[in-house]
């Protein structure tokens, strides 16, 4: 019998969706979930993203430019300016999502057996994506004690090796919603320069930033111009996760001269859906701060509630919208499984992400799971109450 790769069976399980089958049965019992696990934005997207492909006068639905419709990228200079990053049009390759940009970045700077250092837990894909690429991720924890701030600058320094290509940051954070300081990012490009090093920053959740604090980019860090790779998308920034369209942002010349042939070979990002990104880039500043104003009252709630709960440890996030949450259980995937599967109050429940998938060391964060903060203030109440519950059901069983 024909095999799969030894790369198909290394490829982990999204530990987000990994619960479906769950849930799904749960929903066949008449189960109502109120789904914390995966960051899907319930807030609208912009009127005029969608306006502008329902207006479309498109007579044929042809292929962009491989690297993105210019117009885009130029409406992006103007974004990026306004957030103090200098770039042109040149510097940015529109992709199919930050999915996409990620995958042509870890192609074009690494080669197999290659290692990129990452801060853990880290957004569980970076981990697929290095499968994808026979790439090493090689992780240096950070801790729930200190909110998942960055590691000491020589624990990354110890890890580097003649294989070690490139240092991967999510700034703000997925999955805890950590934001690295101005020093931090600053203690990075110093080791990216002295080890000659790439410095990629997922920079997605950029405008989710809380408590006065302020989003500090490699593309504003002087002397960078050769290292900083950013990887951005309009998924939730603009509530488009379904859109598909990201970029990549750099402006190392070879960098972005490889990434384009991979860009060639994939034809072109989706035409529809740059016509939405690009009016959803002349939305209001209203827009931002709306949804910037709901979040912050959403993590207020959630991460209140949570500490009322005996035993449960939370990290106070700073920017995107999800947590860490600390639980006092010894498995939390089993937990999960158990929510969805057995556990209701009144006929509902709660799914979650259990975090051991958000970490590559084996045997850590077993007893974490990572929350998204996308429901309403009501409903978060609701579901932390019934995490109460289950919490107290769970320890008798």
């Amino acid at each position: 019998m024909p095999v799969v790769s030894s790369k198909g069976r290394a490829m982990p399980e999204s530990p987000i969706r990994k619960l479906v089958p769950f849930a799904e049965k749960a929903i066949k019992e008449g189960k109502h979930i109120y789904r914390l696990n995966i960051g899907q934005p319930d807030i609208k997207t912009p009127i005029a993203a969608i306006e502008a492909v329902r207006n479309s006068k498109l007579e044929i639905l042809a292929y962009s430019h491989s690297a993105g419709f210019l117009s885009l990228r130029e409406k992006l200079v103007t974004y990026y300016t306004k957030h103090d990053i200098a770039v042109s049009s040149k510097d940015i390759l529109v992709t199919t999502g930050g999915s996409e940009a990620l995958l042509f970045t870890m192609g074009s700077i690494t080669d197999p057996g290659d290692e990129i250092i990452v801060p853990e837990p880290f957004y569980a894909n970076y981990y697929s994506f290095s499968t994808q690429s026979t790439v090493n991720v090689v992780p240096v924890i950070s801790r729930i004690e200190n909110n998942f701030a960055l590691p000491a600058i020589t624990e990354f320094e110890k890890r580097i090796t003649s294989k070690t290509k490139a240092i991967l940051i999510c700034n703000p954070g997925n999955p805890t919603g950590y934001l690295y300081t101005k020093k931090e990012i600053q203690q990075l490009a110093i080791l990216a320069k002295q080890y000659d090093l790439f410095l990629i920053s997922d920079e997605v959740y950029r405008e989710f930033v809380y408590d006065g604090s302020k989003h500090y980019s490699i593309l504003q860090e002087k002397g960078l111009d050769e290292h900083a790779i950013v990887v951005d998308s309009v998924s939730k920034r603009y509530s488009m996760c379904g859109a598909r369209v990201g970029c990549i942002v750099t402006k190392n010349k070879n960098v972005m001269q490889t990434a384009m042939k991979f860009a060639q070979a994939r034809l072109s990002p989706p035409t529809l859906a740059q016509i939405a990104s690009e009016a959803a880039l002349s939305a209001p500043e209203s827009y931002y701060r709306d949804t910037i104003a709901k979040y912050k009252i959403r993590r207020d709630t959630l991460v209140a509630e949570l500490k009322k709960i005996p035993g449960v440890k939370v990290a106070m996030p700073k920017g995107a919208f999800y947590c860490i949450a600390e639980l006092p259980v010894n498995n939390a995937e089993h937990f999960t499984e158990w929510l969805l599967d057995t556990f209701h109050v009144d006929n509902e429940t709660v799914m979650l992400a259990p975090a051991c998938g958000f970490y590559s060391s084996p045997n850590t964060g077993i007893n974490q799971v990572r929350i998204a903060y996308v429901l309403h203030q009501k409903d978060l109440k609701k579901a932390v109450h019934i995490l109460k519950s289950a919490l107290e059901k769970y320890k008798d069983r």
